[in-house]
């Protein structure tokens, strides 16, 4: 149970702070107002003073940002190399990237983008031609390039095509409806849709899914029921109809629709956390037709791969932790009918299907292996891989038998590799043409001990050559949540970075994906501090085998890894030289209030659970764990105003408490990038400017005056 006590006491705070040894300037952090806001959660009192900060309609909000955008741009255009990254960032990337191709109807279309583009354009050439054109570019849709393209689904023949758009980063969409041959829109644009894929019935309309408008702000208003809606063409959004979601006990955080690939059923998936659906199925070549269930609980994952008439191919983690793929009829489709079709090993399948065929794309050790089986279940062969990395891809429509799938790793750019189902045989369709020889550069996998015993893959990358000498900026990358795998690939930004003389470090944290549920339900509620104790253990395996050492060590992680961050340096301030929590969750105790929030509970649980479990959050939660006479690292915090995802009110009052207890000399900045979200669509130009930031203060910070190597600008 909680209750809040609210009266404002405006307390006027200016904190100065010496000239750090490694700078040549002091830092005086804006004045932030405090207030006198108390939670009480079972009978235990916690303060609040910056709460006006979750306020992002405020004046007083807007003033403050600016303020501290002031003194970090102050602070970033005196670091003497930080223009240098931004040169070769830009002449890195500046190189020609392209999609795989895929087909729609007569046309075929294609992602590319010619090297500095803010957003990628699609292109459209008919199937029998060479000759491409411009099909959308989203690069007009705003003349500062942040209104991007965040989905593109065809209709049965390819006919129409409805797109969403992402303004300012935002997680509320519109689509638009638009004539493929004329390239015209044909209908009003559709409004306020948020965490939806478009989904078409036939040529006739579509299924999407969304939230009733929130009183209140936007982004940052909580929203917790999703609704599937069916839209028919030639008709207002306003009378569009509610298929699920509308009644209490369809009351779910996330739904959402698909048509299979035959145009036979409708797949419904209602889940109210990241993690466990229910599933259902709905005979939509009859009128009428009932809503089937399929799972009816929110214990596994399940969703419907493909079908063969009445036969469904599911793939599902329900008593099978690694995952599998089942058959069963649609008529009675639930688990007690279920027969295994591929079934569950000791590494993690993420099952596809292209071209008549089943892919199972496995995780050993965060290393990807495929392989291809027919619908009986015979498996027809294991696809050769062009190297140690990950593959992705392996999808397509039925009559494809052309398929193309990408291959990375840390050091080696994507490229895309044509495949024939029918042969196996793999050629190279695109390879970059980038300012950087991945064979200088090398990749290690090793395995170290976490707190507990529990051993953890890291893969390590650097220039060859390098001396394990203690005294290699080295950044340290981290997720460890949600169930999602952090598997090796390539980055500009991370290229760069290695270039420099830097090494990269990513570890496989519990709480991800990379060895099925057992290691994500390792690192959630109650045994979330098992991630921070395996990113720390990463941290002293590097310091303990040479490759860095304290005063050149950075940890940086975003969203899940922005609270991962945040834990670790509040618990572990004297492990790491410099912090770079971006987009961080980091009031645990008030996570669920906004937008999507609670829906993260699985992982994390809820102050409002049990008094345990508010205990353990508050336990780590990086905002209530900033102490007073404590040496905090340099820290540059990065967020976006219009992040509706995780909202910035989490980085600002985490800035604000770090700046007010700042005990040692060190930075403590807030970049706050204006008119930018979570990280989705955001412009290239504000890519490679905020990498420049990020390096050039990491650099700085670990007592570089100029790069390391300077000669690769």
């Amino acid at each position: 149970m909680r209750k809040i006590v609210t009266t404002v006491v405006v307390i006027s705070t200016l904190i100065a702070c010496d000239t750090d040894k490694k700078n040549d300037f002091a830092l005086k952090y804006p004045a932030t107002k405090k207030v006198d806001t108390v939670d009480v959660y079972f009978g235990h009192e916690v303060k609040d003073p910056y709460r006006w900060l979750e306020d992002d309609r405020s004046k007083e909000t807007e003033d403050w940002v600016k303020a501290e955008n002031k003194l970090t741009f102050d602070y970033l255009n005196k670091i003497p190399f930080r223009d240098s990254l931004k040169q070769r960032l830009e002449k890195l990337w500046n190189y020609e990237k392209t999609g795989a191709p895929f087909k729609r109807g007569d046309y075929t279309y294609t992602y590319k983008n010619n090297g500095l583009q803010d957003q990628y354009v699609v292109y459209q050439k008919k199937n029998d031609s060479d000759e491409e054109t411009v099909f959308l570019d989203p690069n007009t849709f705003s003349k500062d390039g942040t209104t991007s393209l965040a989905g593109m689904s065809f209709s049965k023949n390819g006919s129409l095509v409805a797109y969403s758009i992402s303004e300012g980063g935002s997680d509320w969409r519109k689509v638009i409806i638009m004539d493929v041959a004329t390239r015209k829109p044909i209908e009003d644009t559709l409004v306020d849709i948020k965490f939806s894929g478009v989904s078409w019935k036939e040529n006739e309309g579509f299924y999407y899914s969304s939230y009733d408008k929130p009183k209140g702000s936007e982004l940052s208003a909580k929203t917790d029921q999703h609704k599937l809606y069916y839209h028919k063409l030639g008709t207002a959004q306003k009378n569009d109809q509610l298929i699920f979601g509308g009644t209490p006990e369809e009351k779910n955080r996330y739904v959402g629709g698909y048509v299979t690939e035959d145009g036979h059923y409708l797949i419904i998936s209602a889940s109210v956390s990241t993690t466990g659906n229910k599933l259902f199925i709905k005979d939509i070549s009859k009128e009428n037709s009932p809503l089937i269930p399929i799972v009816d609980n929110y214990d596994s994952n399940s969703s419907v791969l493909d079908n063969v008439g009445s036969t469904l191919y599911i793939a599902t983690n329900l008593n099978a932790p690694n995952e599998k793929v089942v058959t069963v009829d649609a008529k009675n489709p639930s688990p007690k009918n279920w027969k295994d079709f591929i079934p569950e090993t000791n590494f993690v399948v993420s099952p596809s299907t292209a071209g008549g065929y089943i892919f199972a794309s496995y995780l050993k050790d965060a290393i990807s292996n495929v392989k291809q089986y027919d619908y009986n279940g015979k498996l027809v062969r294991e696809v050769t891989l062009p190297g140690i990395g990950s593959a992705s891809g392996f999808g397509g429509k039925k009559e494809e038998k052309k398929l193309y799938y990408s291959f990375t790793n840390y050091s080696t750019p994507g490229s895309i590799y044509k495949y024939d189902v029918e042969t196996g045989n793999s050629e190279l369709f695109w390879k970059p043409a980038i300012d950087f020889n991945s064979d200088n550069f090398e990749s290690h996998q090793v395995f170290y001990t976490s707190k507990d015993g529990t051993k953890i893959p890291m893969i390590i990358t650097y220039k060859k050559g390098t001396q394990l000498n203690g005294k290699n900026p080295t950044m340290l990358y981290g997720y460890g949540g949600f169930n999602i795998s952090l598997t090796p690939a390539f980055s500009v930004t991370n290229a760069v970075w290695l270039e420099q003389g830097g090494i990269y470090a990513v570890p496989n944290l519990r709480g991800g994906g990379e060895y099925g549920k057992a290691w994500h339900d390792a690192g959630i509620k109650t045994k979330k501090q098992n991630v921070f104790d395996d990113f720390i253990a990463a941290a002293q395996y590097l310091m303990d085998n040479k490759y860095t050492s304290k005063e050149f060590l950075a940890i940086r992680g975003g969203s899940n890894g922005g609270l991962l961050v945040g834990a670790t340096m509040t618990q572990r301030p004297d492990l790491m030289q410099v912090a770079l929590p971006a987009v961080g969750v980091m009031d645990m105790l008030r996570y669920n209030k906004f937008t999507a929030g609670a829906g993260w509970a699985y992982d994390y649980g809820t102050a409002e659970d049990s008094e345990e479990m508010f205990e353990y959050l508050k336990g780590y939660s990086p905002v209530q764990n900033i102490k007073e006479g404590v040496k905090y690292p340099a820290t540059l915090v990065t967020t976006g105003d219009h992040d509706d995802r995780v909202v910035p009110a989490h980085s600002f009052k985490f800035a604000a408490e770090l700046q007010a207890k700042q005990a040692g000399d060190a930075p403590v900045l807030i970049r706050i990038e204006t008119n930018a979200g979570h990280g989705a669509g955001t412009p290239i130009s504000k890519t490679i400017e905020q990498t420049a930031d990020i390096f050039g203060f990491t650099l700085y910070n670990m007592g570089f005056k100029s790069l390391p190597n300077p000669e690769t600008n």
